[in-house]
């Protein structure tokens, strides 16, 4: 019989889940280097059933309730529960887990879903959360800002004709209609770093295991939405050149775990369109392999906002379809070692 799960490290404090504060790392190396010895926990390289954790955007900017995009889900406090229950499950088994790949959605002012990027006939940007459709360009409602093309590296007109191409694109791959969002996720700004309470345990985790995070930017190219680490929204512009590329090297690497446990923010967008992508790989390869993949669906959660949008049916609709696929929905709390596939130690 294997030994369950570890107990909770002095230092995890459910209760900050939701605020910004200084990780503590030197403390918290020595406390690393010390609980390795006490519960006598091997380097992630000497891992026989490799365990992958997928942390997708798990960001100031998504998990604080002050912040720009904070996913609140129905409840109101979505993201904050989440992470509060992520950090449990990474200190619990931090002896099972290999390996930790922190996703990081990344942006700069000037990017396709930002209000700066439209105006329309009197020069006025969309507000937050605008939809724009094919429709909205192919009629003029909204128009790319030219005042951007210079920048960008590209002609005025490209930029409208490139604006009516990548909403046509959307609506035919069946996809989330361009999106004007809060400006979030600014590179360089409080909002891009990990919320302070995963971001310890992932420290922790690192220091006690000898396994380095293998971050993962995504969301920087400035002509395309990317919800999904595996690859951009719309990869070509309107004459067929690539105007971005998915991320091959990261979708081998995950594809390799023995396990791969999916969490993060939001479950409606970023994590569901990667999981997408994912499943899309898996099926087009080796069907069976959706079996390796553990959506831990008590750390996740869908955008909404009241009065606005609700994307919880689709959420669910989401992981009911990578179930039915061959994915397992597990919860933070179920011991790793009562999940199907996974054997005891």
């Amino acid at each position: 019989m294997g030994k369950g799960p570890l107990p909770l490290p002095a230092h995890y404090r459910p209760e900050e889940a939701g605020r910004i504060w200084r990780v503590a790392y030197q403390e918290r190396a020595a406390e690393a280097e010390a609980w390795r010895e006490r519960h006598r926990i091997t380097p992630a390289a000497t891992d026989a059933f490799r365990i992958g954790l997928l942390l997708v955007d798990v960001q100031n900017t998504f998990c604080i309730p002050e912040f720009e995009l904070f996913v609140r889900g129905r409840s109101g406090n979505g993201a904050v529960d989440d992470n509060r229950r992520l950090s449990a499950f990474i200190y619990r088994n931090l002896d099972r887990i290999t390996a930790i790949a922190p996703t990081m959605d990344t942006h700069q002012a000037v990017q396709i879903f930002h209000g700066i990027f439209l105006v329309d006939d009197q020069g006025r940007h969309p507000e937050p959360y605008t939809l724009v459709s094919a429709a909205d360009i192919e009629s003029g409602r909204w128009r790319f800002n030219r005042s951007l093309a210079a920048g960008l590296g590209i002609r005025d007109e490209d930029g409208q004709a490139f604006l009516r191409h990548y909403t046509r694109s959307l609506a035919q791959a069946g996809k989330y209609s361009l999106t004007v969002w809060p400006y979030h996720a600014m590179l360089g700004g409080i909002g891009h770093a990990l919320v302070p309470a995963v971001e310890e345990a992932v420290f922790f985790h690192s220091i006690c295991r000898f396994a380095q995070p293998d971050f993962q930017v995504k969301g920087d190219n400035p002509l395309t939405e990317n919800y999904s680490v595996l690859q951009p929204e719309v990869l070509t512009g309107p004459d067929g050149r690539a105007v971005a590329a998915g991320n091959h090297a990261f979708l081998q690497n995950i594809l390799d775990f023995d396990a791969l446990v999916v969490a993060g923010q939001a479950q409606s967008h970023c994590v569901a369109w990667t999981v997408e992508d994912l499943l899309a790989t898996i099926q087009a390869t080796d069907p069976d392999r959706a079996r390796r993949v553990y959506l831990l669906e008590d750390c996740t959660s869908p955008v909404v906002i009241p009065g606005a949008i609700d994307y919880t049916d689709a959420a669910e609709a989401a992981f009911a379809r990578f179930a039915r696929a061959g994915m397992h929905r597990v919860r933070s709390s179920d011991p790793i070692a009562d999940w199907p596939g996974i054997p005891e130690r």
